[in-house]
């Protein structure tokens, strides 16, 4: 075990794989070794009801309740559980999901628009700017994180199925959804961000600190390419039937 100490707390880091409260410190049954999670919203209840899913578990906190189901899929058993908004929230539960089993995992969401990209365009994201706090309790400090390349390939495998025009992009991960200042979404683009989202960088660091597969695509949803007019236009919500699919059709690829 190792310590290493920083006078900004945020950069404290200890690598060691044990903590005090463990992901699996239930002792709940064991998950499918692949796992669905997307942050489509109520996307995921619907799916799951309309097929009668199995629910085989559940994260437990105190805002809600996110179930755990159970879908057999091209051959493969897959634990589906909608991903929370945030960075923190969802990191903490994709570390769950892990500690029950899942070792190849698909995420899928939407994004906001740092350049002119039309609303629905989907994105792989290949690189992640750590501006958020869960990935340093992961990772040794860093300005990014990469995309496990593994996944990448297999989100590139289900897009071309459905015959999907998709881009690879570098994304701003951002704990400050209401402090993306002029300046800073400038100075992101200038640094080569196309696209702004809340969780990326945080699920691949604990997937790299677990040493398990993870990817996440995305989808345009609203636009900040003018920084004088926030366009929300439809938030993406077309795309939200077709990323769930996409994202399960990844997973199998893995």
């Amino acid at each position: 075990m190792s310590l290493s100490k920083s006078q900004l707390p945020i950069l404290d880091y200890d690598d060691s794989q044990k903590a005090v409260i463990m992901p699996d410190h239930e002792k709940l049954s064991r998950l499918p070794e692949y796992a669905a999670f997307p942050f489509l919203g109520d996307q995921v209840e619907h799916f799951a009801n309309e097929r009668q899913l199995k629910r085989i578990s559940s994260f437990d906190c105190i805002t809600k309740t996110f179930p755990i189901y159970q879908l057999d899929y091209r051959g493969k058993s897959i634990a589906l559980c909608q991903a929370p908004l945030g960075s923190a929230a969802a990191t903490m539960i994709l570390d769950f999901l892990i500690g029950y089993g899942a070792k190849k995992i698909i995420s899928a969401g939407s994004c906001g628009a740092l350049i002119p990209l039309e609303e629905n365009q989907f994105l792989i994201p290949t690189e992640a700017l750590r501006c958020e706090g869960a990935s340093y309790h992961y990772l040794p400090p860093s300005p990014t994180v990469k995309a496990n390349q593994t996944a990448v390939q297999a989100i590139e495998k289900a897009m071309k199925q459905h015959n999907i025009p998709y881009l690879h992009c570098k994304t701003w991960s951002t704990d400050g959804f209401f402090r993306e200042t002029k300046e800073m979404v400038e100075y992101r683009k200038a640094e080569g961000y196309s696209v702004v989202e809340m969780e990326c960088a945080g699920l691949m660091a604990c997937a790299e600190f677990r040493a398990v597969t993870f990817g996440q695509l995305l989808f345009t949803a609203d636009s900040l390419a003018n920084v004088e007019q926030h366009q929300e236009r439809n938030w993406g919500s077309a795309s939200i039937p077709l990323a769930l699919q996409l994202c399960l059709d990844a997973v199998v690829e893995l």
